[in-house]
C-alpha cells in the first residue's frame, strides 16, 4: 500500500523489490529481516483471501505484486493511509498518524485524523481500535483491527522498569546518602562554629 503511493513509477512490485520495502529500516517497527521464502508465503495467503495480486504477462521479466486491500475493503485514500502506517508502526496517536501519513495523505489537522479513525471504529467489522490512554499521555493511541484483537501487552500501559523491592532498595539507599550528607553539614558547621569563637 505504501510503495503504490510512493513509488508509483516502481508498482506492481517484484518480488525482489517487495522483499526490500519489507525491510525497509526506517518508518518500520519492528524492523524486520524477512528473505524470499517468507515473502513469498505471505503473498500466497493474502492471494488467497483476495487482498493481494499478481500480474504477468508479454514484456515483463519477472512477475509483479500488487495489494488489493484497499479495494477489497473499499478504503478512501485517507483510510488507506491510517490503515497502512498503522500496520507498518503500530500503535500511534492521531498526531504521530497526521504527521507519519504525510507522504501518503496528508491531513489539514488532528481533528480531520481522528474523525476519520471513529468512522473506521464504527465500520463492520472495525478496522481500528482506541488503546486505553498511557499514563503521561495526552492522547489515546489507535491500532489496527486487521490481524485480530490488539494483544494485551499493547492495550495496558508499560509497567515500571523498576520492581517495587529494588525501588525500596534505591530509596533506603538515597535516606542513607542524605542521612550521611546532614553529618557532613554538621560537623562543618560545628567547625565553622569553633573557628568564629
Amino acid at each position: 500500500m505504501e510503495k503504490e503511493v510512493t513509488t508509483p513509477d516502481y508498482y506492481p512490485l517484484s518480488l525482489n523489490a517487495l522483499v526490500h520495502a519489507c525491510n525497509q529500516k526506517n518508518s518500520r517497527d519492528p524492523v524486520v529481516e524477512y528473505d524470499e521464502q517468507t515473502v513469498m508465503e505471505a503473498l500466497e495467503r493474502l492471494r488467497q483471501r483476495g487482498l493481494a495480486g499478481t500480474i504477468t504477462g508479454a514484456g515483463m521479466r519477472v512477475p509483479k505484486h500488487r495489494q488489493r486491500l484497499t479495494e477489497r475493503l473499499n478504503l478512501g485514500r485517507r483510510e488507506a493511509a491510517l490503515l497502512c502506517v498503522l500496520m507498518l508502526r503500530g500503535a500511534q496517536t492521531p498526531g504521530e498518524l497526521r504527521a507519519r501519513s504525510a507522504p501518503l495523505y496528508e491531513f489539514s489537522d488532528v481533528e480531520e485524523v481522528v474523525s476519520c479513525l471513529e468512522r473506521m471504529q464504527q465500520q463492520t467489522p472495525p478496522l481500528v481500535a482506541i488503546l486505553p490512554r498511557q499514563p503521561g499521555s495526552r492522547e489515546h493511541r489507535y491500532v489496527h483491527l486487521l490481524s485480530g484483537p490488539p494483544p494485551a501487552s499493547a492495550e495496558t500501559p508499560a509497567a515500571l522498569p523498576t520492581s517495587a523491592p529494588a525501588r525500596r532498595d534505591r530509596l533506603a539507599a538515597l535516606e542513607a546518602e542524605l542521612a550521611a550528607l546532614r553529618a557532613e553539614i554538621d560537623e562543618i558547621k560545628r567547625r565553622l562554629g569553633l573557628l568564629a569563637g
